[in-house]
């Protein structure tokens, strides 16, 4: 009974903790903005325990004021923006409200063009999906800068996600969601959710819009400025943000998003060595370990099993497989993908690279002497478990004699005679 009690107090308190001011109807019928647009903040959340979190969103009100539909949004299949702004749109459908949920899906893009018409945000769509996501703490939606897209979904659950982002983009309003820019799971509580009107639930998730005039349709008022960015993010998954192609070392041309690291372009001559479905890339001093990913994927495409080992230092990158040993104790970060079992994973060389997850750190390589010999000749590939091996194999003793023990002396045999 006490918890229940404490639970009511708690929301009750969070109601109360609205900031953004009511304004008087006749400013809102005038269609002036009455401040400039607020802040966009990123999405940082309160240290609440997750059932508590579902409590207190529970016992927060829908808002009674009208809830008018947005206006639909079309974007020509012709227009040259078509393919990057329907995967970005797939992406931030998929992966925040899941590849079985059709509906969620749409309440999600919806948000995302919402955003698009408001000042506050930026005027593209993908500008709109991927705002912050070069800083950990600064993302508008989590996917972009949680690691989430390291994760490679079906071929089925994208060729779905991108057919609901076509609809949106062909003018299919979601209108439960109305003119909201902003949700949440109900199992988090957001700091700035208490400054906001809540406007609907669709599944798990709540969406809100801005209290007062910044919430109403006459916000609504900036065009689409196309010139989609190509996102390195999504090179793995979207031809259309691969950007430009860099020549391999064996004639073919693998793309890769021109500025996702362009010290590698720059002072590499655009060339990463592969061998297959394994690629080594000179990542250079001045890449931000975060684009490391990115670049992986770009440079797998959509190969189902890949293999990436990057460089930080340019001198020490290999030119060629197969790889000495010795050059893997300076590799700086790793990828790896087999679609066909599920697996992918990107590490870090932590001794380069501080990581807040240790899970992330590659584990320690150290290189016998005798090992940092030329590859034999002739050999075309070498394996990890080759090189694991190799590097694993104990270094022999010299020969020496070895003592043998003594020979015991035999014992006489008593010999059989006649005598009795």
């Amino acid at each position: 009974m006490l918890l229940v009690m404490s639970l009511g107090l708690l929301a009750a308190a969070w109601v109360v903790a609205r900031t953004d001011p009511v304004l008087p109807p006749q400013t809102v019928a005038q269609g002036r903005p009455p401040t400039p647009p607020p802040a966009v903040e990123p999405l940082e959340l309160k240290a609440v325990a997750p059932q508590d979190a579902v409590a207190i969103n529970a016992a927060v009100p829908f808002s009674t004021a009208p809830n008018p539909a947005a206006r639909p949004f079309f974007l020509a299949s012709s227009s040259p923006d078509y393919a990057r702004s329907a995967d970005c749109l797939a992406a931030v459908g998929l992966y925040e409200a899941g590849s079985g949920d059709a509906d969620g899906q749409r309440a999600v893009i919806q948000v995302v063009l919402n955003r698009l018409r408001h000042p506050a945000f930026p005027k593209t769509i993908c500008g709109v999906v991927f705002q912050g996501s070069e800083r950990s703490t600064g993302c508008q939606f989590t996917f972009t800068c949680d690691g989430a897209m390291r994760r490679i979904p079906s071929a089925d659950a994208w060729g779905r996600a991108r057919a609901v982002a076509e609809q949106m983009l062909g003018g299919h309003v979601y209108t439960a969601v109305g003119n909201a820019t902003h949700y949440h799971t109900d199992w988090v509580v957001p700091y700035w959710s208490a400054s906001l009107d809540k406007v609907t639930a669709v599944g798990t998730h709540l969406f809100f819009r801005w209290a007062g005039w910044w919430g109403t349709p006459p916000a609504f008022r900036n065009h689409y400025a196309g010139g989609e960015p190509a996102i390195a993010k999504l090179a793995g998954l979207s031809e259309a943000h691969r950007g430009n192609a860099v020549q391999m070392a064996d004639g073919t041309a693998t793309p890769v998003e021109m500025t996702a690291n362009p010290v590698l372009l720059a002072r590499y001559d655009k060339t990463i060595v592969r061998d297959g479905d394994s690629f080594i890339v000179p990542f250079g001093r001045n890449a931000s370990p975060d684009s490391f990913p990115s670049l992986a994927l770009a440079a797998c495409g959509t190969l189902d099993h890949c293999k990436v080992m990057g460089w930080a230092e340019i001198a020490e990158t290999p030119r060629s497989f197969p790889i000495d040993p010795a050059a893997l104790a300076g590799m700086s970060f790793s990828y790896l993908r087999n679609r066909k079992t599920g697996f992918e994973k990107a590490l870090w060389n932590c001794d380069e690279f501080d990581r807040a997850d240790k899970r992330d750190c590659m584990k320690p390589r150290t290189i016998a002497a005798q090992e940092t010999r030329a590859p034999r000749a002739g050999k075309e590939r070498v394996s990890l478990q080759d090189l694991r091996t190799a590097l694993l194999k104990p270094t022999p003793e010299p020969d020496a004699p070895v003592a043998m023990p003594p020979r015991p002396k035999a014992k006489p045999i008593p010999m059989a005679t006649d005598e009795p």
